[in-house]
């Protein structure tokens, strides 16, 4: 159920880098025509940075690696579902068009031999901590770099980095030392690990997988254009406090907050939001490709005789 188009094949089998993209940026992120604007912005800003961009969706029931701009307009102007991993089995046999969240794509990613995925904000904890997002679990069983800026500004931010801890998802930050915020650079939460180089990052992921460790690594990269912590803190509780008033709860919490956000901010923190896509966009073009050189000189250096760990 699962179809590859045939640049990307022919991307995987040549060993070139790749990156996935999600599409609910198209289907529920953003308005229109922001929404088609960016999903062609970000395939544009993979390509320009030597990789070859994957953004994966669902399409008339089949789970599709790599669509081309007919089916991104499709998805970006009509009203499609939202494919997670707990209604994907559902969407795919009704034959229904789909915008995949952050989980799906890992999954598809994974399933088509792709190390490299890059996405904004992460789903987690929320801060009825009875609420958690899929997304945690896809992290911790599938080996794929994640770059994004960190959890969702509307989440607990420390108790989503403990429920990753829990599931052995290492997290690391982009030349920095501690978790990127989302809509603001950093939260004050340190990681234990720091990358300054593609290199650093791709090493990690071989590690991760020739020690047998089944989860992704999630990369943190600070969006350094973001709003003052203070500010969005503010912003974040006035948009909670429309929440509670309004009666949203559970899977509708998010996406009412993050419109209350960019309702309140006159704007801003969907400009930060369009900064922060193209950047780790950008990042994971450049990880893709440190991880498909070091494949290639592994496979050039490896005795026939070796067995991997």
């Amino acid at each position: 159920m699962i179809r590859v188009s045939p640049a990307v094949q022919a991307a995987l089998a040549q060993g070139a880098p790749v990156v996935a993209l999600e599409s609910t940026v198209l289907t529920h992120g953003l308005p229109r025509p922001t929404n088609l604007e960016l999903g062609r912005r970000l395939e544009a800003v993979v390509r320009e940075a030597g990789a070859v961009p994957a953004t994966i969706a669902v399409l008339a029931g089949e789970l599709s690696v790599g669509i081309d701009d007919e089916a991104m307009r499709r998805l970006a102007e009509t009203e499609v579902a939202k494919a997670s991993l707990w209604n994907l089995a559902a969407v795919l046999i009704a034959g229904l068009d789909g915008g995949t969240t952050v989980s799906t794509t890992l999954h598809a990613a994974s399933r088509a031999g792709i190390a490299v995925f890059a996405t904004g904000g992460l789903g987690g904890v929320h801060v009825d901590a009875e609420d958690v997002s899929a997304d945690l679990t896809a992290l911790a069983r599938e080996s794929v770099v994640t770059v994004c800026s960190g959890p969702k500004s509307v989440l607990d931010a420390a108790a989503t980095l403990e429920r990753l801890e829990t599931a052995g998802v290492p997290v690391a930050g982009w030349r920095s030392q501690h978790l990127a915020g989302f809509l603001t650079p950093h939260t004050d939460i340190a990681l234990p690990i720091r990358c300054d180089d593609a290199d650093e990052v791709a090493s990690l992921l071989h590690m991760q997988r020739d020690t047998g460790l089944p989860a992704g690594i999630v990369l943190s990269r600070p969006e350094p254009d973001g709003l003052d912590p203070e500010t969005l803190r503010e912003l974040t509780d006035a948009a909670r406090a429309d929440a509670t008033a309004a009666g949203v709860r559970g899977k509708d919490v998010t996406p009412f907050l993050l419109r209350r956000l960019a309702e309140r901010s006159d704007g801003v923190t969907v400009s930060v939001n369009l900064r922060l896509l193209e950047g780790n966009a950008r990042l994971a073009a450049e990880v893709a490709t440190a991880i498909a050189a070091q494949r290639e000189l592994r496979a050039a250096t490896t005795s026939p005789n070796e067995v991997p760990l």
